[in-house]
């Protein structure tokens, strides 16, 4: 009788199902490192929004007869979320009409219709040429308190979240740092019933010592008053008849002062290397620092440069602001 090679259907089923399993083992492997290299591949979203300041495109609109309402939609083709206006580039439609009621009302209703329209979130406004927060002079320093108070409305009335201030007014440290925290203290008062910060910018003179401005904001102790570090505007004093900067303060550590405070971040740009970095700037450096303070607010992006058109500028600012926020631990 011949011995047949017999193979039971049990046995065959076994090595079925050792077979698919080991297969699904392997495919299952397969997914979790292809997983793991988009992890890896994959940039991870920053800790902050970005925003645009419309200092930017100052030139566009000063040299070029662009109108400043279109910032909400060259914004939002950039690639931001957030707006950032400048009081004086709405002038000499404001100025002209003495900032009247009606003039400031048309500005608001123009610029909520922009920024609903485009999606966009309105976030301050940057206050020039409404007098100097921190003058000698009370009644001066009173005078320029009831000028910011139409631009606290205006922010309220547009969702903002804070108006930027300047500390113009004495060079004497003591005399300074007693002014600033009146006028601050006065014109926060205000504020604060419409619920609008009032932020301090390393803005030159004395503000940018960042010793001294952090010790103004010890000393006015609001919970509606807070900084907006500028990553490069330390410079004190600059030379007779001249813009080039004769007595600077230290970025690092003054960004590194002023950040406890900050309820907004600036990110200043000039001139580019060959991969991307800001020549004077490190940027990793800057954003380690704010994040180390637990900032997640909006950074915005303020280009400065001229050898950059300020479309190539604003984005290359953004770019390095996305690159250097993955080197941040």
């Amino acid at each position: 009788m011949k011995r047949r090679n017999f193979i039971s259907k049990t046995t065959v089923a076994g090595v079925g199902v050792t077979f698919l399993g080991a297969y699904a083992c392997k495919e299952a492997k397969k997914e979790v490192e292809k997983t793991q290299e988009v992890e890896e591949t994959t940039p991870s979203e920053p800790f902050f929004e970005l925003s645009l300041a419309q200092w930017s495109i100052h030139r566009m609109i000063r040299e070029n007869g662009v109108d400043p309402y279109t910032f909400a939609e060259k914004a939002k083709n950039w690639g931001f979320k957030g707006l950032e206006y400048v009081s004086q580039l709405y002038n000499p439609e404001l100025s002209d009409a003495g900032y009247s009621e009606e003039a400031m009302a048309a500005f608001v209703e123009k610029s909520n219709a922009e920024a609903k329209k485009h999606g966009m979130e309105n976030v301050l406004i940057m206050i020039d040429g409404q007098g100097n927060l921190a003058v000698g002079d009370e009644a001066e320093r009173n005078e320029t308190v009831e000028k910011h108070k139409k631009w606290v409305d205006a922010a309220a009335a547009m969702g903002c979240h804070a108006i930027r201030v300047n500390l113009n007014g004495s060079d004497v440290p003591e005399e300074w740092m007693q002014n600033s925290v009146d006028g601050l203290t006065k014109l926060a008062t205000y504020a604060k019933d419409k619920g609008i910060n009032i932020l301090v910018e390393n803005h030159g003179g004395l503000s940018s010592n960042g010793e001294l401005h952090a010790q103004v904001m010890e000393k006015v102790n609001m919970e509606n008053v807070g900084t907006l570090p500028d990553f490069g505007n330390f410079c004190m004093t600059r030379k007779p008849d001249s813009w080039e900067c004769e007595v600077s303060y230290d970025k690092y550590k003054g960004v590194k002062e002023l950040m406890p405070y900050a309820k907004a971040v600036s990110a200043k740009s000039n001139v580019f290397d060959a991969d991307g970095n800001e020549e004077n700037i490190d940027y990793v450096k800057m954003l380690q620092m704010v994040k180390d303070t637990g900032y997640t607010g909006y950074i915005g992006v303020e280009y400065e440069g001229n050898v950059l058109s300020e479309e190539e500028g604003i984005i290359a600012t953004r770019d390095l602001l996305l690159k250097a926020a993955q080197k941040v631990v």
